[in-house]
């Protein structure tokens, strides 16, 4: 047999591949992305929230068995719980991994479940940065749900990056906010029962509130907080301030 080769650094494959395909569609790159050799293994990460299951469908058109990595940080919402196992099941998924905080870990930082209310950004680091890069190990890179349409740093966001050696795939990049609707809508996909109690973003129940109208989407996650990002995203090493499911 013949030898595999290692793959080139992550940057200089998100560079060539956002050359080559950057006229394509969000259908096109998942497919090129499951198919490409110099792209690698990739798992979807999802939270199963307000608009996870637009990605979660494009790529179970390509390949329902492609790693659907689900974070459950024991503090989601069991809308959200429900949710995830009534979307998989309609759309077919065959490899769904939901992943868990670390138990030991929990008990040694968190043993009464009160991180949040004194620091947020180490409750996310232990209910998700941390299960999630565990996740993670022994695949090239994975795919996410983030859109230019959601500010801030993202607003320059192309189909490919790099980060930590892993290569990130964002199919929806270019979509706009009125496109995430229309294909919810033309394709019947269920929504997330707490869209339509005022909850256009969610995330762990203790720190997402309802939106009032007029608010932006991102107003009920760490409401009162400058905090607007869990820190699973980054950008040159920095976490990104703007939010957006994974």
């Amino acid at each position: 047999m013949p030898l595999e080769l290692p793959l080139p650094p992550a940057e200089e494959r998100a560079a060539d591949l956002n050359d080559r395909y950057k006229h394509h569609s969000a259908t096109s790159v998942v497919e090129r992305a499951l198919s490409d050799s110099t792209i690698g293994s990739l798992a979807l990460v999802s939270s199963f929230g307000a608009e996870s299951v637009v990605l979660l469908h494009l790529v179970a058109k390509v390949d329902r068995t492609v790693p659907v990595i689900f974070l459950d940080t024991q503090m989601l919402f069991q809308e959200t719980l429900d949710y995830q196992v009534e979307v998989a099941e309609k759309l077919g998924l065959t490899d769904v991994r939901v992943i868990h905080p670390d138990a030991e870990d929990l008990f040694a930082r968190d043993p009464d479940n009160i991180l949040h209310l004194a620091d947020t950004d180490a409750c996310c680091e232990l209910r998700k940065v941390e299960p999630l890069d565990r996740a993670l190990n022994g695949f090239d890179g994975w795919i996410t749900g983030r859109k230019r349409f959601q500010g801030g740093k993202r607003v320059d966001l192309e189909f490919f990056e790099a980060e930590d050696g892993l290569l990130k795939v964002n199919p929806l990049a270019h979509w706009a906010a009125s496109d995430v609707q229309d294909y919810l809508i033309n394709n019947r996909l269920p929504k997330h029962p707490l869209v339509a109690r005022g909850f256009p973003s969610i995330g762990c129940a203790p720190c997402t509130s309802a939106v009032k109208p007029g608010e932006d989407p991102r107003a009920g996650r760490w409401r009162g907080a400058e905090k607007t990002e869990c820190g699973i995203h980054f950008v040159d090493g920095k976490m990104v301030r703007v939010g957006a499911e994974a």
